[in-house]
């Protein structure tokens, strides 16, 4: 396994992090147990969940995953071995009315809130990584692209901070972070931490694949400038990259195949520009998986790479991905294939 920084903080996280979103939906907790040990095991000692979990969310599995992580630290005793990423779900009303009537706000009352019903559920006396899940703002998260000004009101990203650092002073978090965030998002941040002393954001996660580059427009330069590097989920773009669901296959027990309304990797630029992905795979005797996860392993601006399976035959495939190096007529033809497709999956 190989490791960096987590920002200035001197914690190593693993360039492969474990990604838990299926455990309680897609995944049993005896089948996370393994997963979790395995990971473990392979040198894997970054682990990301959120209060939202499990995915698709809804008010019968919410918080599930976090409780199954929670199960496995007190039958293991290991959560020293363990860098824990969670995060605070952000507003949605219409789709998490479950968490705190879709109205949640990044005020004191509702981070102490959701930030202790996650300990307790996670069985631990602190989160390593406490992330925002997404904006307060409306804003150009999960997906579109483009930025259309509309009225809307959050929370002063002073108080948002202060009350961050509240919990860093107590012990209840170690370090912050951003998910799902636009460079002026991360920027405006970045500079009132600095202005007002305090702890500063080590990571964003946000969305990062072949199919997916946008990150390099804005925010790669910022993450490799400020140490506040990028944690990279939907790396497979739902398991699009691994080729699986081409020429119209649903093959049994896959995310798209079993949650359909999930089409945000499965346009046609994106089938086409996956099929040439493969296709330049296979050409090189890679796995196509591993090479969409090897692609992102090596970015400069990149912290971890958030992978996610549903079996062990996946995962093993998945963290074994640090062990591919992509020669450089491979990293040109990926290129080529930009150029033609490029970010058909924003």
């Amino acid at each position: 396994m190989e490791y960096r920084g987590l920002g200035h903080t001197g914690t190593d996280v693993s360039v492969i992090c474990l990604g838990t979103m299926t455990f309680g939906e897609q995944n049993t907790e005896m089948e996370a147990f393994e997963q979790m040990d395995y990971a473990l095991a392979e040198g894997v000692n970054f682990f990301d969940t959120a209060e939202l979990y499990s995915i698709p969310p809804k008010g019968e599995t919410y918080g599930h995953t976090e409780e199954i992580i929670g199960n496995w630290f007190r039958t293991r005793k290991n959560r020293d071995k363990v860098i824990l990423a969670s995060k605070i779900a952000g507003p949605g009303e219409g789709w998490v009315d479950h968490i705190r009537g879709g109205k949640t706000r990044f005020t004191q009352e509702h981070i102490e809130a959701a930030l202790n019903a996650s300990l307790l559920r996670l069985k631990t006396d602190y989160i390593d990584l406490y992330q925002l899940h997404w904006p307060e703002r409306k804003t150009n998260y999960f997906g579109p692209l483009g930025y259309f000004p509309e009225a809307d009101s959050f929370t002063p990203m002073e108080e948002v901070l202060e009350v961050l650092a509240g919990q860093v002073k107590a012990g209840k978090i170690r370090y912050i972070g951003l998910s799902n965030e636009t460079p002026w998002g991360v920027m405006r941040f970045l500079n009132i931490a600095e202005k007002l002393d305090l702890p500063p954001l080590v990571s964003v996660q946000n969305p990062y694949s072949l199919l997916n580059r946008s990150y390099e427009v804005g925010l790669a330069e910022i993450s490799w400038r400020e140490h506040c590097g990028l944690l990279a989920y939907s790396p497979l773009g739902f398991g699009v990259l691994s080729g699986k669901y081409l020429h119209g296959n649903s093959p049994a027990g896959g995310r798209l195949t079993l949650y359909p309304d999930y089409t945000r990797y499965s346009n046609p630029q994106a089938i086409s520009a996956t099929q040439q992905y493969v296709e330049l795979a296979h050409a090189h005797d890679l796995d196509p998986a591993q090479m969409a996860l090897a692609y992102v392993n090596t970015r400069p601006f990149l912290t971890s790479t958030i992978i996610g399976a549903t079996n062990m035959e996946q995962l093993r495939s998945n963290i074994g991905s640090i062990e591919v190096r992509l020669a450089d007529e491979t990293l040109e033809e990926i290129e080529v294939i930009h150029s033609r497709h490029p970010n058909p999956c924003p």
